[in-house]
């Protein structure tokens, strides 16, 4: 028998692996469920704790606190400092230096080298309160303007003046709040106007066209005037001093001493408050006018357009100067292109009166010299006066307005045909404007003697350019607009009232204009 040797005992596993060896790992395993690999192989994440307080969680939640800290912090200071803050008391009224005087004495001179400004106008209050907007034109006394607000009354709407001439367009259906009215104004429904005794807004018009004039006011700067510096502000344009004063042309009242306030509203002394900028432009005033009350003015420096009167009062400016050879033939030659063109229709606007404002339809003839037209006066709607004008004389009748063609007094129609049956009145000539216009349209351009015609400016009538002709003298000045081919557009004529009345003309084929009615003669009676 072989002899066999004894090993020493050693233990196995269960897979018959020596105990205390094992397999080097192979990235494989089995386990319960079965063979995995490495990449299954993770770790579950540790558990987080139950209250979240985890070291991001906790460095946020410090971050909050910290700002909110300073949030709460910051606002309390804040607080505290409003608390203990305290304006700078005003600086006390003083009077005027000498700068300052020259500033205020230079005020009317300088608006009078600025020519226009902006405006907008409070006076009154509660009720009565009238608002202003437009422009005012110093340099030519113009004022245009859109009247407003509730104590507006039969003046709501546009409103021109130039000098103490008034025309208005009113419109009762305006808006309360009142708008820059348009720069070139409408051509209809203007009419002179009369201010009724005690209304706010003559004194108001009188005011802005009294803060012009060509020399210093010196004596509104001198030590007794009553003048003080009251307080500094800001506007639109930039700073201003506010200075204390009388009204130009209202005597200085006595000076208050002891007067510190700063503030900037108008005193119950009858003085105004002026804001001056450097430059002595005005930028607004603050007064009190007798019967009116408080009244506001604040200007607008850069608004300064040119402004256009209205036909009323004459229209746009212009450079009187002598005809050219052209213009004077033109004007030589005018009788016999009228009497050429036969006839025109004709429409006539004439402001002869501050109650007088009169609307006109007709026709002409110049080859018979005869005119007919129907005339209203607005202030008497209902009726019409018939006028005709021949080589006999002229002619007038009263007539309710159906039976004198109709139509509104604002625009009348044509006079019937033919004419009819009425209390005719007859006369050799009339010295009224519209006898005046109507003769001397059918006089067909007898203009009178050369030497008294000058240009007046170049204009436009019916789409064609005209040269507007003024002829006469001082108490009865006539304009004519004939364009370059020698038709006569229009005929103007200087009125009493210092406002202008005009007839316009539209060649036409003209009806036959029948004479009037004459009574009939009476009838002799027979012999007995």
């Amino acid at each position: 028998m072989r002899p066999t040797t004894s090993r020493p005992a050693t233990a196995r596993t269960g897979s018959g692996r020596p105990a205390g060896k094992r397999r080097p790992v192979t990235g494989r395993r089995l386990d319960r469920a079965g063979p995995t690999t490495r990449a299954d192989d993770t770790s579950a994440p540790a558990a987080e704790p139950t209250d979240g307080r985890t070291p991001v969680n906790r460095r946020r939640r410090t971050v909050l606190l910290l700002l909110a800290l300073t949030a709460v912090t910051s606002a309390a200071a804040l607080v505290l400092g409003l608390l203990s803050w305290a304006p700078d008391p005003p600086e006390p009224s003083r009077p005027l230096t000498l700068a300052e005087g020259e500033r205020l004495a230079a005020v009317r001179v300088t608006n009078l080298r600025d020519l226009r400004s902006g405006v907008r106008v409070t006076a009154g209050v509660d009720a009565a309160r009238i608002e202003l907007v437009g422009w005012v034109d110093w340099s030519r006394s113009l004022l245009y303007l859109d009247v407003g607000g509730p104590g507006a009354g039969a003046e709501r709407g546009l409103v021109q003046r130039v000098g103490a001439v008034l025309v208005v367009r009113p419109d009762p259906a305006a808006v309360p709040t009142p708008a820059a009215p348009p720069l070139v104004p409408p051509t209809d429904r203007w009419r002179l106007h009369r201010l009724a005794p005690g209304t706010s807004l003559a004194p108001v018009l009188d005011l802005l066209l009294g803060l012009a004039a060509d020399r210093p006011d010196a004596t509104r700067a001198a030590p007794d005037s009553g003048a003080r510096w009251i307080a500094r502000d800001t506007v639109a344009a930039g700073p201003v001093d506010v200075l204390q004063a009388p009204l130009p042309g209202t005597p200085a009242p006595r000076a208050t001493p002891g007067g510190t306030s700063g503030s900037a509203s108008a005193e119950p002394d009858g003085q105004a408050r002026f804001w001056l900028d450097q430059d002595a432009r005005l930028h607004k005033l603050v007064t009190r006018l007798p019967g009116v009350g408080p009244v506001t003015v604040v200007l607008n420096r850069t608004d300064r357009p040119t402004l256009h009167p209205v036909d009323a009062l004459g229209g746009r400016p212009g450079l009187p100067r002598a005809l050219t050879d052209a213009e004077r033939r033109r004007l030589d030659q005018l009788p016999a292109r009228l009497r050429a063109k036969s006839g025109a229709t004709l429409t006539l606007t004439a402001p002869v009166g501050t109650d007088t404002n009169l609307r006109a339809a007709g026709w002409l003839n110049w080859t018979t010299r005869t005119a007919y037209l129907a005339v209203a006066d607005l202030g008497v709607p209902d009726r019409r006066t018939l006028l005709r004008r021949d080589t006999t004389g002229l002619a007038r009748a009263d007539l309710p307005a159906g039976a004198a063609g109709g139509g509104t007094a604002e625009q009348p129609e044509r006079p019937p045909l033919p004419p009819p049956a009425g209390p005719w009145r007859v006369s050799r000539a009339g010295g009224d404007a519209v006898s005046v216009l109507v003769d001397a349209a059918v006089a067909a351009g007898s203009v009178g003697p050369r030497g008294t015609a000058v240009r007046v400016r170049e204009d436009v009538a019916d789409g064609q350019t005209v040269d507007v002709v003024e002829v006469g003298s001082a108490g009865t000045r006539l304009r004519y607009w004939i364009d370059r081919d020698g038709w006569l557009h229009r005929l103007e004529l200087h009125t009493d009232a210092d406002a202008w009345a005009h007839l316009d003309l539209r060649p036409t084929v003209v009806p036959r204009l029948a004479p009037i009615p004459r009574p009939a003669a009476p009838r002799p009676h027979p012999a007995r």
